[in-house]
């Protein structure tokens, strides 16, 4: 496995840690929003990630790969919070209005693991570069 690897490994990371801190924004915006349809809502979304190996037919070079893909984003399949407001303008007839099924302080621990997770990749990434500079700098 070449040295170099370990960036695509980190990189991909990084990215799909990036979608999945873009489905937690998307989820904590709208978490207060609500509609007058239980069907039109917004549900919460959250990424599928799927580790792809390379295979084990393939030249030495391209052997021993390692990636994170995003392979979709789930919505969930939680109904709505029903909630008595009359006063709503978007209440239905019998004067509820439908909240998304967002748990805030879930989607808060989410969000700290997935900028810890980003911030892992970061440093895989410097101190792989730093270990190669080191590694240059044998021979002088």
């Amino acid at each position: 496995m070449s040295s170099f690897r370990v960036f695509d490994i980190a990189g991909s990371g990084m990215s799909a840690q990036s979608v999945r801190l873009n489905t937690v924004a998307s989820n904590l915006a709208n978490a207060d929003s609500v509609s007058s349809d239980p069907n039109s809502v917004y549900k919460a979304k959250h990424p599928v990630f799927q580790a792809v190996m390379g295979s084990m037919a393939g030249p030495v070079a391209e052997r021993s790969t390692a990636q994170v893909s995003v392979t979709g984003i789930s919505e969930s399949q939680a109904a709505p919070e029903t909630r008595y407001d009359p006063g709503n303008p978007l209440a239905d007839a019998q004067g509820n209005v439908y909240a998304p099924n967002v748990n805030v302080v879930e989607e808060m621990a989410d969000m700290i693991s997935a900028s810890r997770s980003y911030q892992n990749n970061v440093e895989v990434l410097n101190t792989s570069r730093d270990m190669l500079l080191a590694t240059l700098k044998l021979g002088q």
